[in-house]
Parts: structure tokens; C-alpha cells; sequence
């Protein structure tokens, strides 16, 4: 594919899911001409209301602080931290399997070079606005029924793709170049078969 591509990204640091296609995006990246605009969404955001099971209402009641601080942050230093954070807490959530929320963002500020003062603002409501905007500006384009990443090729934007693995090189580029040309046809909207696994990352 010789013509440039936009994409925006819609993720929240703790899904597994967002996660796996956000590494596909960064894979596109190398063989594809695509300008990626990162965008935070919120799993907390997107759960308020919902009567959920108690350990996964536990779950969302800490999701707040991952994706405050990528919003501080991003508000304070630029908006090129929005894929440097993620990319940094991203590692030690699904990589390297931290489960501590608060350590993640003290280790990823310290990796991206930003103050350590940052990580207050994931128990501050002061960017909320601004997240919650940002969520709405995916979720308006899917619809309420989905949940992360959501990606938009060329301004139509779908849930997914969800994948177990991460593919690279051409591979990553022709499952891309799929995802092109199904978004250019104005009455595609879904494919859906029942998953067999979680997310593997090696």
C-alpha cells in the first residue's frame, strides 16, 4: 500500500487486548506508511453503572490511575507521551506481569524520563475532563456496546481487532492492509467467532 494512512488508537494501559493490537499498530508502523495518533479510553469509565462481580468492580474501582496519569502527563509534557507511557506501563503490566498499579506508574515515569510527582495525579479527578472526553471521542464512533482498543483507519473506526498474538513484518502489514480495505466499505460492520485463548506475549 503506497498512499499514507491515519490511524487512531483508543487504549487503556490494563487490557490485555488493547494491548496485543496496539503491538500489531507499532509493527504496521515498520512496513507501512501510517500516522498513529494515540488516544486514552477508560475501562473504569466504560464499566460505571454496570453491576459487575465483586472482584471485577474491584479491578475497575483501581483503573482510574494508569490512564490519569497518561492524561497529566500528556496535558503537562506533550502529546508524544501518551505512546511513550503506554508503551513503558504496557511492558510492565503484560510483559513483565506487575500487578501493583501504583509501582507500574512509578517505574514507567522513572523509564520515560518524567517527574516522579506525576504519578499524584492518578488519585486526582483535576484530568477527568479531559479523559472523559477522550473516551467519549472513541466510544461515539463504535457505539457503547464494545470495550478496548478501538482503532479507526481513514475516520471509520471498529472495536478490535482482537488478537491472541502479535504478528510481525509482512504478516502485520497485510492483516493491516485487511483491516484497509474492510474499512473502506461503507456496510461492513463485524466479524465475530468465539475465542479459545487470552492474549500470550513472549
Amino acid at each position: 500500500m503506497a498512499e499514507h494512512t491515519q490511524v487512531d488508537f483508543w487504549f487503556d494501559p490494563i487490557c490485555p487486548f488493547a494491548w496485543a493490537t496496539s503491538r500489531w499498530v507499532k509493527e504496521v508502523e515498520k512496513v507501512r506508511d501510517i500516522d498513529v495518533q494515540w488516544n486514552v479510553m477508560s475501562l473504569a469509565v466504560l464499566n460505571e453503572g454496570r453491576d459487575l462481580p465483586a472482584d471485577y468492580r474491584d479491578s475497575m474501582d483501581r483503573a482510574w490511575s494508569p490512564v490519569r496519569v497518561i492524561v497529566a502527563a500528556a496535558a503537562a509534557h506533550g502529546e508524544q507521551y501518551k505512546d511513550l507511557l503506554y508503551t513503558a506501563m504496557g511492558e510492565l503490566f503484560h510483559y513483565e506481569k506487575y500487578e501493583d498499579r501504583e509501582e507500574v506508574i512509578r517505574l514507567a515515569l522513572e523509564k520515560v524520563g518524567l517527574p516522579a510527582e506525576l504519578a499524584e495525579a492518578g488519585q486526582s479527578d483535576a484530568n477527568d475532563a479531559a479523559l472523559r472526553e477522550s473516551h467519549q471521542s472513541g466510544i461515539e464512533k463504535v457505539g457503547q456496546d464494545v470495550g478496548t482498543p478501538i482503532l479507526e483507519v481513514n475516520e471509520v473506526a471498529f472495536f478490535g481487532p482482537v488478537i491472541t498474538r502479535v504478528p510481525t513484518g509482512e504478516d502485520a502489514g497485510r492483516m493491516f492492509d485487511a483491516a484497509v480495505q474492510l474499512a473502506s466499505f461503507p456496510h461492513f460492520f463485524e466479524m465475530k467467532r468465539s475465542r479459545t485463548e487470552s492474549p500470550t506475549f513472549d
